[in-house]
C-alpha cells in the first residue's frame, strides 16, 4: 500500500514533534513514524523518568547531610520498587497521550521501523509512505563498544526499568549518564564503580569543577577508577566479570550488573539512507545552515539525528525542529543559533556549565579574566551542609561580556540558566551584578560569582 504526504517526520520526540504539528497547522498532510513508543528518549527513556530518580536521591542525601544538624535520619532510604512504580506512574501514559495528539491534530501515525527506498519515500513495515520532504530526527542509542562480552551490558533505557537494584554495579564510561546513576545507585545502597578509559570524565564541563565532583563522588562512596580501559565482559558464577586494561595491567571488577554509559550515537544505520542519496556520519545527517541534507534537498535532520553543530540536548532538538519547520514552510531563510545553551549533569549536587571552557577562550585568542572559588564557606552551602560546591566564570576584559559560566553545588541545574540568558541575551556581568535578587536564595549568589 501507498500512501502520499506533504512530510514524513522520523522519530516521535522533541525535534519530530515540532516539525510535524507546525508543519501539519500550516495545512500539510503529515505522518509521524516511530518503531519505538511514541514520547522520544527524553519523556521515556532519559531526562524525565532519570530525574525522578534523581529526585529521590537528592532527598536522602539532604536527609543524610542534615544529621545532627536539627534532622534525625532514621529510616531514611530508598525503596528501590516502591520508586520504580511512582516513575512508571508518571510515565506511562506518555505513548498513547502522545499518538491521541498527533490523532487530534490530523497527522497520520505508523508504528515500526522506517527505511528509505527512494530520495522521498520511506517504507514502514508493508506501506510505501512517499512525501514532498522527510525529516529525520530518530535520536540516538548506545553506541558499539567494540567489546567481547556486549551482550552482558545493560542500556540507560533497561537500567530505568529495573524492577530490583543490583548489589554490585559497573558502569562503563565516565559521562553524565554513568555519574547521574552512579549517584542514584550509590544513595540507593549499591556497591558502584565507574570506569572511564580518560585521565578525566565529563569532558564537556570545566576540569577543575569536575576533579571536585569526582572527590565528591568518591566521598559517596563510588570508586572512580581513570584510565581504565574495559577490554571484555564475561559472565562467571560469581555474577559478571569486567576484564580492564590499566597503566598497571590487567584489572578485573566484579559486578551484578555492567551499565552501558560510554556515549551515544545517532540511530540512523539502518535507515538505508544511501537509497536516498544522503550523506551521514558518525555525528549524524550532514546537513547545511538550513537543516537540510547536503546532498538531498527533499530531506532535512534535526536533534540527535543531525550533524548540525548543536549539543546533544533536548532543547536543542525542538528548537531545531522549529527551525526545519520554519525552512520547510517558508523556504530555507531560518539558521540556528547555538550561543548560551546551558547544559548539566544532574549528579547531586549537580555541575552545570554554559559557553567557553578556559582552554577553549585561550585558544580563541580571547583577553578574560577568571573568578573562581570553591563556594562551600558560603552561606548558601553552609545552611545545608554541603561540603562540595564552586564556581568558575570568564568575563571578557574589554566588553564585560560572559563568555562561560561553570557552577557546581545544590541548584547549579537552575542557576546556570541565568548565565545562560546573559550570554544569549548579550547582557553584560555589570549588569547582571547590579540585579537584585531573592534572598536568601542560589541566584542571589549570582551578583558575587561576577
Amino acid at each position: 500500500m501507498t500512501e502520499k504526504f506533504d512530510l514524513v517526520a522520523i522519530g516521535t520526540g522533541s525535534a519530530a514533534s515540532a516539525v510535524a504539528h507546525r508543519c501539519r497547522s500550516a495545512g500539510w498532510k503529515v505522518a509521524i513514524v516511530d518503531s519505538r513508543p511514541f514520547g522520544g528518549t527524553c519523556a521515556l527513556r532519559g531526562c524525565d523518568p532519570k530525574k525522578v530518580l534523581v529526585g529521590a536521591a537528592d532527598a536522602i542525601d539532604w536527609t543524610r547531610r542534615m544529621e545532627g544538624k536539627g534532622i534525625r535520619a532514621g529510616e531514611a532510604r530508598i525503596e528501590w520498587p516502591e520508586l520504580m512504580r511512582f516513575k512508571r506512574s508518571l510515565i506511562e501514559g506518555v505513548p498513547k497521550n502522545r499518538e491521541e495528539g498527533f490523532a487530534r491534530a490530523g497527522i497520520a501515525a505508523f508504528h515500526g521501523r522506517a527505511r528509505f527506498v527512494g530520495p522521498r519515500s520511506v517504507r514502514v513495515g508493508e506501506t510505501l509512505l512517499e512525501s514532498r520532504y522527510v525529516v529525520v530526527a530518530a535520536g540516538m542509542r548506545p553506541g558499539d563498544l567494540k567489546i567481547s562480552g556486549t551482550e552482558h551490558l545493560t542500556m540507560s533505557d533497561q537500567f530505568l526499568e529495573l524492577d530490583r537494584l543490583p548489589r554490585r554495579i559497573a558502569f562503563v564510561g565516565g559521562g553524565y549518564i554513568s555519574f547521574e546513576f552512579a549517584h542514584v545507585a550509590a544513595r540507593a545502597g549499591a556497591d558502584v564503580t565507574i570506569l572511564h578509559r580518560g585521565e578525566r570524565p565529563l569532558p564537556r564541563f570545566d576540569p577543575d569543577l569536575v576533579d571536585l565532583l569526582v572527590e565528591r563522588t568518591r566521598k559517596l562512596g563510588v570508586r572512580v577508577e581513570l584510565q581504565t580501559v574495559v577490554k571484555g565482559i564475561e559472565r562467571t558464577p560469581d555474577g559478571l566479570a569486567v576484564h580492564a586494561s590499566t597503566i598497571d595491567g590487567h584489572r578485573l571488577f566484579q559486578a551484578d550488573l555492567v551499565v552501558h554509559g560510554a556515549g551515544r550515537v545517532p540511530e540512523i544505520d539502518d535507515m538505508e539512507l544511501s537509497a536516498a542519496g544522503v550523506e551521514w556520519d558518525e555525528r549524524g545527517v550532514k546537513v547545511n545552515e538550513y537543516l537540510q541534507s547536503v546532498s538531498n534537498p527533499a530531506v532535512y535532520a534535526a536533534g540527535d539525528a543531525a550533524a548540525s553543530g548543536g549539543p546533544p540536548l533536548t532543547p536543542v532538538a525542538g528548537y531545531e525542529g522549529r527551525i526545519v519547520a520554519a525552512n520547510l514552510l517558508n523556504g530555507n531563510k531560518t539558521t540556528a543559533d547555538y550561543k548560551g545553551i546551558p547544559s548539566a549533569a544532574f549528579t547531586v549536587p549537580a555541575l552545570a556549565a554554559v559557553g567557553l571552557q578556559e582552554a577553549a577562550a585561550r585558544q580563541q585568542g580571547l583577553r578574560f579574566c577568571v573568578h573562581r572559588e570553591r563556594t562551600s564557606g558560603w552561606y548558601s552551602s553552609r545552611r545545608i551542609a554541603e561540603e562540595y560546591s564552586g564556581f568558575k566564570v570568564l568575563i571578557e576584559e574589554e566588553t564585560q561580556r560572559i563568555l562561560g559560566a561553570h557552577l557546581l553545588g545544590p541548584h547549579a541545574e537552575d542557576t546556570i540558566n541565568l548565565f545562560a540568558l546573559a550570554i544569549r541575551s548579550g547582557l553584560p556581568a555589570t549588569d547582571l551584578k547590579q540585579m537584585i535578587f531573592a534572598y536568601p536564595t542560589h541566584a542571589s549568589d549570582v551578583a558575587y560569582m561576577l
